[in-house]
């Protein structure tokens, strides 16, 4: 009998080994294009001659919305708040009267929509729909090159939180940065998202994102480059790596996507609460990730949102479509608690820490101005409704990098993220910022993506 509980020990000792390690894991195949067609009616049988077209727009919000908005903020019905409470209900009553004061009487939308036109905006019809991005391009001097990128945004935010780190990037040595460091930046608008046309038909999740933006790149003429992203952006570019992995040069992320059902992260969450070093847990890392149940209630407490898109978009949609205050206190709330949990015990959410007035009510004006905060939502529904969350059990193969910042809402340390990253070639335990750090810590994240291109460049296999 003895023999046989060795042989079992031995044997569960085996299996365990060979799933922390990753050995029972094979490289997926490719995921294959669909053919998709977002527009309204019936897919055409032939596409015009100009369906490729590339058209320069600028934005221009017609007189009759700021109009309405300016009745709807003069007539907002408000509630009475609870006493000795700041941000844990939400956002704070009073905080909203102050930022109702200041976008009726004093936020100009057109000094931000002139802000917003310093950056070269597009629109292509792919699939249907109408795509819009930014393309800044850079000064080179002769003989000098430079790296194409795509980063893509997440929810609520859009390609206004990139508005600062875009010039780091397109004009580094006036950034810290040295003349092989300059990129040349692509950042489109989720379909659905601002100024991007929202889907017409049921089933767009982030793998037909994926999609949709590979589509782009090669009609923008790019035969290999660069994908960068936070929340949808590390989804979408995550999926992009793995429908074509050949023209992507490099995945940057700053908040790696990882399978949490995956019986080895599983093991290794219950393992290194004991024995971390065990499980590749470094000592600065612990504390982002136990106690695992006080993060999980963290988690719990920030995505209710999360419930209500992923099962009825629509329904919410109308509430936050039809008043901007009540988009203003959703959007807002999250721009607080996800840029660091703390926020909640202060007065102001500690939005005015990080972002300033203009900044935070342009990102609301966004979805406001067109109308696309319910069709935003219905991403969360597709991503649930659809194969997108399978992608996360597949290996990603290019050369990847991850910024994991301190007050992100979940924290994968470097070890497990090398279980679904074959390729992890840089990592970096962030200072400080949260879930928006483009928006927050634009200096950071772009030293971060160029210390990585340099890392992925001088990989001897490297053929960017």
């Amino acid at each position: 009998m003895g023999w046989k509980i060795t042989t079992l020990i031995v044997l569960v000792a085996v299996a365990t080994g060979l799933i922390l390690s990753g050995v029972l894991n094979t490289p997926p195949e490719p995921l294959k294009f669909q053919d998709n067609y977002w527009g309204r009616g019936a897919k055409p049988t032939s596409l015009p001659k100009d369906h490729d077209k590339i058209q320069q727009i600028s934005i221009n919000i017609p007189n009759a919305t700021l109009v309405d908005l300016n009745n709807r903020l003069k007539n907002v019905r408000l509630f009475e708040a609870l006493e000795d409470v700041e941000f844990q209900y939400g956002t704070r009553v009073d905080y909203m009267k102050d930022i109702i004061t200041y976008w009726r009487d004093e936020y100009d939308w057109r000094k931000q929509e002139a802000y917003l036109n310093t950056l070269p905006h597009y629109k292509t019809n792919i699939e249907g729909i109408d795509l819009h991005f930014i393309h800044a391009k850079p000064k080179l001097k002769p003989g000098q090159t430079a790296k194409p990128i795509l980063i893509v945004h997440g929810w609520p935010g859009s390609v206004f939180e990139f508005y600062k780190m875009i010039p780091m990037l397109v004009d580094p040595t006036s950034h810290g940065g040295s003349e092989d460091d300059v990129f040349e930046v692509i950042a489109p608008s989720i379909p659905g998202y601002g100024f991007s046309e929202a889907p017409h038909k049921k089933g767009f999740d982030p793998i037909a994102a994926a999609q949709m933006f590979h589509k782009l790149m090669e009609r923008l003429g790019f035969q290999k480059f660069y994908v960068q992203g936070g929340d949808w952006g590390a989804i979408i570019t995550r999926i992009m790596t793995l429908q074509k992995p050949s023209v992507i040069t490099g995945l940057h992320s700053n908040m790696v996507v990882v399978n949490t059902g995956d019986p080895r992260w599983i093991l290794r969450t219950m393992v290194g609460s004991v024995f971390p070093s065990l499980v590749g847990i470094k000592p600065e890392e612990y504390d982002r990730v136990y106690p695992s149940g006080e993060k999980f209630l963290l988690l719990l407490q920030e995505t209710g949102y999360m419930h209500l898109q992923a099962t009825k978009p629509d329904t919410v949609g109308f509430a936050l479509n039809d008043s901007p205050v009540g988009l203003a206190a959703y959007i807002l709330e999250k721009f607080s608690t996800w840029t660091n949990p703390a926020n909640r015990d202060l007065a102001d959410g500690g939005l005015e820490k990080y972002y300033t007035k203009d900044e935070l009510l342009t990102s609301v004006m966004i979805y406001w101005t067109t109308g696309t905060i319910t069709s935003s939502a219905r991403l969360y529904k597709e991503l649930f409704s659809g194969k997108a969350m399978e992608t996360n059990a597949m290996l990603v193969t290019v050369p990847t990098g991850n910024a994991a910042f301190p007050h992100e809402l979940g924290h994968n340390p470097e070890a497990w993220c090398s279980l679904f990253y074959t390729n992890l070639v840089h990592y970096t335990l962030m200072p400080d910022g949260g879930h928006f750090p483009a928006f927050e810590k634009p200096a950071l994240v772009a030293a971060d993506i160029r210390a990585f291109a340099k890392k992925v460049e001088s990989l001897p296999t490297s053929n960017s």
